[in-house]
């Protein structure tokens, strides 16, 4: 049972939309004081209860940036890895800039803002949780997802490297693996009939919601959590054990 988060920091990559704005919505309504991050110069009105950080990751150079300032964060001791972007292509397709600018995001900018927020909290109180936002795709596969797979694949084998580097500072790190879930994003692109055919595949005949996403992603950088690590733990309906 998560319990409350009040004087915790929070910092929550990709937090003003979709599965990351439910995370920090949810670690807001628990206490946490939650730092968001977007691609927009300054954030949209309704996200004004949260700090807001500008964040580009799809060059180095601003990902590095972002990153130093991951380290001046004060009392930080929780961090969300939500970020992310795809793109579609066949692999013999597939555009050797965009599969670039994937990486970089998907996985360099995560290990990046990790390592400085890992920095951060052994300075600071020496303890700290650490949740890495994976996909189904991490472990199963689509259609024109290889990118995709490799840089969510990565993820997973980041969270287990560094879980097994941290653990002697208190720090805990794990991967989170939505599957299906209903966002805005995906209701756009699948449409109507898209969803239909993609609640079928799903053993409790639905989509998730965000906010489910949001409530196990408390759970593992919440007080309740003190001996989970290193772990993936895949939130899907049961989709991947058909």
């Amino acid at each position: 049972m998560t319990t409350s988060l009040n004087g915790k920091v929070a910092l929550v990559t990709g937090g003003t939309r979709g599965i990351g704005h439910a995370i920090a919505s949810r670690l807001l309504e628990l206490g946490a004081k939650v730092i968001i991050t977007g691609r927009n110069e300054s954030p949209a009105p309704e996200l004004k209860m949260f700090t807001y950080l500008r964040a580009d990751f799809s060059t180095r150079s601003k990902a590095e940036a972002f990153a130093t300032k991951v380290e001046g964060i004060e009392n930080l001791s929780i961090l969300v890895n939500c970020a992310g972007i795809n793109r579609i292509y066949g692999l013999e397709d597939f555009p050797s800039q965009d599969f670039d600018e994937i990486q970089d995001v998907n996985t360099r900018a995560p290990y990046l803002v990790m390592q400085a927020a890992a920095r951060n909290m052994i300075t600071g109180s020496r303890t700290g949780k650490i949740l890495n936002i994976a996909s189904i795709w991490a472990t199963h596969t689509k259609v024109g997802r290889s990118a995709y797979c490799t840089s969510k694949s990565a993820i997973l084998g980041m969270t287990r490297a560094a879980s097994v580097d941290l653990a002697s500072k208190g720090i805990l790190v794990n991967a989170l693996s939505p599957g299906f879930i209903a966002t805005d994003l995906t209701k756009e692109t699948l449409g109507a009939t898209g969803i239909e055919e993609m609640q079928a595949l799903v053993p409790l005949g639905r989509l998730g919601t965000p906010e489910e996403i949001a409530e196990v992603a408390a759970f593992l950088v919440g007080p309740a959590n003190t001996y989970l690590t290193g772990q993936n733990i895949i939130v899907d309906g049961g989709f991947t054990n058909v």
